[in-house]
């Protein structure tokens, strides 16, 4: 048995076309699924329908899934180690890791990060269960899509659904802040027993996985930031004290952040340091691009990709007996390196998401994600205005389902324009037809 390409329930009479690759037909069962479809209609940064040039969940991660088929091909050729099938924690299959990138924010509800916060104040108080992007990939994945014949959602096989994995944990232990629910952890925990995986550990496609995600968002959501004027390409606010306090504020605060060795750097310093060089090298490529703004924008994005991409390898990670996927330069890890990225992201973070009309927005958006829970749930209320299918399933597995985490699965699972439109049909008082198709 390949414990690699295994599934959790595949029928016994299924169709298997021997052309394709089992990784293929996991990217074929995502790529087909209105799951992944639903991305393009949920907020990256901006809001989805913002403007036809800013990046919806589905774009960022298409992006991230290109960036990290890339560079497991050249893990391939680098490090022999990921093919020889010592561990099959421990490989780097392009197929696998293409496939945990496109899935890896299936679980992110409308309106983006505040939409996960307010799911997740809202079962907590009414269920005592906990709301988290992570761990609901794994909800839809493994439960709420359906394939004929499966149990499991969308069956996929071991490597994939372990490369989504990055945070191995049950959301039962005390203290757990991201993992996996407990009704899908005992089988991916049943899965990591048989690779023989350690505690805590993700394999090397995962972290693969999880790093060409923070280059993406690195990168390309400061494009967005760009193009949209909330960062404004000019020496002068690059310099502006309430920035760097605000970045190196939001890097202090992040209990993550720990690893990156942040006490041996003078942050303050390295942040102007590193924005000051920014703003510099746009200088450079606004000439060179003939002072054409989407040009330089575009081979800015290009050139620190690529940047970060060719800085992609592979350690021992002594401390865990086991192999880490990060930055490396001259067979070290490169903290420099890493920090930089850290302090873009926190660039994009404070100037995109902290700006004061994106967080009306994200208001607008609390009150609209409230109220439609309110709407559903109530059972005797909700029945009525929730689609029968839903209910149907709800009674088909009401032992392991309660009301209120089906209330959340409906709502997490809408795209920013259709909660809009929902709570248009509750609230709003517009006359509409009965027939409009949901």
């Amino acid at each position: 048995m390949d414990i690699r390409r295994m599934r959790l329930d595949e029928p016994s009479d299924h169709t298997i076309s021997e052309e394709r690759d089992e990784y293929a037909r996991d990217y074929a069962r995502l790529i087909q699924s209105p799951a992944v479809r639903r991305l393009q209609g949920k907020s990256q940064v901006f809001g989805a329908g913002t403007g036809d040039y800013y990046r919806t969940r589905l774009t960022h991660s298409l992006e991230v899934s290109q960036i990290a088929r890339e560079v497991a091909r050249r893990l391939q050729r680098q490090y022999p180690l990921l093919t020889t099938g010592e561990h099959p924690g421990l490989m780097m299959d392009p197929d696998v890791v293409e496939c945990a990138a496109l899935a890896h924010d299936l679980g992110h509800p409308p309106f983006g990060h505040k939409g996960e916060e307010i799911l997740n104040q809202l079962l907590t108080a009414h269920a005592g269960l906990p709301y988290e992007g992570n761990a609901q990939n794994f909800r839809i994945l493994m439960f709420l899509e359906k394939r004929a014949g499966s149990g499991s959602g969308l069956d996929l096989t071991a490597a994939v659904l372990l490369a989504i994995n990055k945070y191995p944990h049950s959301m039962r232990e005390p203290g757990r802040l991201k993992g996996v629910y407990p009704s899908e952890w005992e089988a991916i925990e049943r899965l990591r027993a048989l690779w023989g995986m350690p505690e805590g550990c993700g394999t090397l496609e995962t972290q693969l996985m999880d790093l060409c995600d923070d280059i993406a968002y690195s990168t390309h959501d400061i494009e967005d930031g760009i193009r949209a004027g909330k960062i404004p390409m000019d020496r002068a606010f690059f310099e502006d004290d309430r920035l760097i306090e605000s970045v190196v504020l939001e890097i202090e605060n992040d209990a993550g952040n720990a690893a990156l060795r942040w006490s041996e750097v003078e942050i303050p310093q390295m942040v102007k340091r590193v924005l000051a060089a920014y703003v510099e090298q746009w200088g450079e490529l606004y000439r060179l691009c003939e002072r054409e703004p989407s040009r330089t924008r575009r081979e800015m994005k290009a050139r620190w990709v690529s940047r970060f991409a060719s800085a992609v390898g592979v350690l021992d990670d002594p401390d865990r007996a086991w192999k880490q996927v990060t930055f490396v330069t001259d067979g070290a890890q490169d903290f420099e390196l890493l920090r930089t990225m850290e302090i873009l992201k926190k660039l994009a973070w404070v100037t995109l998401v902290k700006d004061f009309r994106v967080q009306r927005l994200q208001k607008r958006s609390e009150i609209r994600i409230r109220r439609l829970w309110d709407s559903f749930i109530v059972p005797e209320q909700g029945r009525l205005i929730l689609p029968p299918d839903w209910v149907d399933n709800y009674e088909l597995h009401k032992r392991e389902w309660s009301w209120p985490r089906l209330v959340a699965d409906y709502i997490s699972g809408m795209t920013d324009a259709y909660a809009e439109k929902v709570y248009t049909e509750l609230f709003a008082g517009r006359s509409g037809s009965i027939y409009e198709m949901d």
